[in-house]
């Protein structure tokens, strides 16, 4: 069989991988603190016809004869670039403007998110909209007693400013979280993220210290995907897979001629 049918075959699947994460960047448009995916290729293995020879008396050096066997998907990257911010007027949303992630807990596991919508449950726990809990430095969690409180905020450094009728309470403060390698996290769906053996070990503290970005009291992050970034990434894709089928095809009209030599 012809070398270069495999190497379309090697084409169409990378750009469908690549079309497959285009699609799901385009679906997160609209998902508060989403962080866009890349892919990258790179080539396979090369089968050498001719290795290369260093120059000797009278004759010069030469080159290797290679033909390569087609492309892979090098890697499927999340680039954690800063989205923008909306404001929405609501107390409980919070943006963090530079690195970091909030801490957030189900209990028994410790999660990562930029998706600074948070509420109150009926206990008056600070949870996201999936009921996790949201956490201080220490891994307690955040309270607002709405029997008591009239009013709170947050402040860009993460206290928690409760008004009550004893006066103001600011003993609380929202962690941050950051790693050496946030694009080294693994996504586990739901808006979360895990530390993983290639992210850093997680470095908990509060905003705006130790490379820890300050909190947007009434925002949130957007989603990061540029839709014309997108939408010009999936035409190139589709004439990639398409200029790959031709490929398969130009090799097969080749390989039908081979068998019809003999009539």
């Amino acid at each position: 069989m012809l070398r270069s049918m495999y190497s379309g075959i090697s084409g169409m699947r990378g750009f469908q991988t690549k079309l497959d994460v285009i699609g799901n960047n385009i679906s997160n448009v609209n998902t508060s603190g989403f962080k866009k995916g890349r892919v990258t290729f790179q080539d396979m293995m090369s089968q050498t016809t001719r290795g290369a020879q260093a120059a000797e008396a009278g004759r010069g050096g030469i080159n290797p004869m290679q033909v390569g066997l087609g492309s892979q998907v090098g890697s499927i990257d999340n680039i954690h670039t800063q989205g923008f911010l909306q404001s929405t007027g609501r107390p409980l949303d919070v943006a963090i403007e530079g690195d970091g992630f909030f801490k957030v807990s189900d209990g028994e596991n410790v999660y990562y998110t930029r998706a600074g919508n948070f509420y109150l449950d009926d206990a008056g726990n600070v949870v996201t909209a999936d009921g996790y809990f949201l956490l201080q430095d220490d891994n307690s969690t955040i309270q607002i007693d709405p029997s008591t409180t009239q009013s709170f905020s947050i402040a860009k450094n993460g206290d928690v400013n409760i008004v009550t009728a004893n006066g103001t309470n600011s003993d609380q403060k929202i962690g941050i979280t950051i790693f050496a390698n946030p694009e080294g996290l693994e996504k586990v769906g739901g808006s979360l993220y895990i530390e993983s053996q290639n992210s850093g070990e997680a470095q908990h503290g509060a905003p705006g210290i130790n490379g820890a970005g300050d909190l947007a009291a009434s925002s949130l992050e957007m989603s990061n995907v540029d839709l014309a970034e997108e939408f010009t990434e999936m035409i190139v894709s589709q004439r990639g897979f398409q200029a790959n089928t031709r490929i398969i095809t130009t090799s097969d009209e080749i390989l039908q001629e081979l068998v019809n030599l003999k009539r």
